[in-house]
């Protein structure tokens, strides 16, 4: 029999394969150290390779891909369902290779290394802003002992930064301003490696066509139109817009039987860094209609803001925008106001 499907459950050093035929009969089970999987593979004949979507799985398919195999990367999540009873490497390899062959299994996209270097860029820029809010907090939570306080946010941070400088006035014990200075220098530190993280994403957002195109559109700036470029799924992935929308989380969830429908909260699914950025730029887009005095009579935005908590109105836009994006990317186009309106 030849093979025609290898499940492939990665490790840290010996890796578990399962080769399955045609009609699903098992061709082979083998473990195999890390150095060897790819010399394996290269003698075997051309057919799909299926791996769990984790840790290291997109070198692997690049790697596998280069030596003429079809790879498929599959959420851990639609795999469980293939696993026996007892849970091993060979189990969970064999049921990599039964979830590859439903012709309705779901499939993650092989990513390039280009755009993992930019999804890095990405999540290093979340790490440091996390970091800072950590050490806001610290900061605040530690000069709140001693009846100093200031409203939260960065932009405040200056205020608490001018009471711990001045040493003459200051309540503060000495290894309490120590430490505060200490803080204050690696939050200084953090703002610039923020700033200049921030100035390189702008630029790759101007130097990426579909980035440029995603920005048309009102909410999405560089960061999102970035995100959404560089770890969304290939635009094919989805039949329409609605599709896009679904699997970033922003529609709502089904828990229908016998013929009614019921739905419940957004499901929260997908990328959460999209679906974050999509909401943030529609709060900004609700702000900006409200300064501006309020969103044109009879709008849809109009009548939302009438009759709905700005909360629930953002979710709703940032689902809107998030179908716009798809039909940007999927027709190759810019966003244009009048045939929108």
């Amino acid at each position: 029999m030849e093979v025609s499907i290898i499940g492939i459950d990665i490790a840290k050093n010996v890796f578990q394969l399962h080769g399955a035929s045609v009609d699903g009969s098992v061709v082979f089970r083998r473990k195999i150290r890390r150095a060897g999987v790819l010399d394996f593979l290269a003698g075997q004949p051309r057919c799909l390779v299926a791996m769990e979507a984790c840790a290291s799985s997109h070198h692997w398919g690049r790697e596998i891909e280069r030596l003429g195999h079809d790879v498929r990367l599959i959420p851990p999540q639609y795999v469980k369902p293939f696993v026996k009873r007892q849970k091993n490497d060979a189990a969970d390899a064999e049921a990599i290779t039964e979830a590859a062959a439903r012709p309705e299994m779901r499939f993650v996209a092989v990513k390039s290394a280009e755009q993992q270097s930019q999804s890095m860029l990405l999540k290093t820029r979340e790490l440091f802003i996390d970091q800072r809010t950590q050490v806001i907090n610290m900061l605040r939570g530690h000069l709140a002992e001693y009846g100093i306080v200031a409203p939260q946010g960065p932009s405040h941070i200056r205020k608490l930064e001018a009471i711990v400088a001045d040493g003459e006035t200051s309540i503060l014990p000495l290894t309490t301003r120590n430490m505060c200075i200490r803080l204050f220098d690696h939050i200084h530190v953090l703002d610039w490696q923020i700033d200049n993280l921030t100035s390189r994403i702008e630029a790759a957002a101007q130097q990426n066509e579909t980035a440029r195109r995603l920005m048309t559109i009102p909410g999405i700036g560089p960061m999102c139109a970035m995100a959404i470029a560089t770890l969304a799924p290939p635009r094919e992935s989805f039949r329409k817009g609605r599709d896009f929308s679904a699997w970033a989380g922003l529609t709502p969830k089904q828990n229908s039987t016998g013929g009614k429908t019921r739905l419940g909260r957004t499901s929260k699914m997908g990328q959460k860094d999209i679906r974050r950025l999509l909401i943030l730029g529609a709060m900004s887009v609700i702000q900006s209609a409200e300064r501006k005095g309020g969103a044109p009579d009879g709008s849809w935005l109009d009548r939302m803001l009438k009759r709905k908590p700005k909360l629930l109105i953002a979710i709703a836009l940032a689902n809107k925008m998030a179908r716009m994006a798809w039909a940007v990317m999927k027709n190759e186009d810019v966003y244009r106001v009048q045939l929108a309106a």
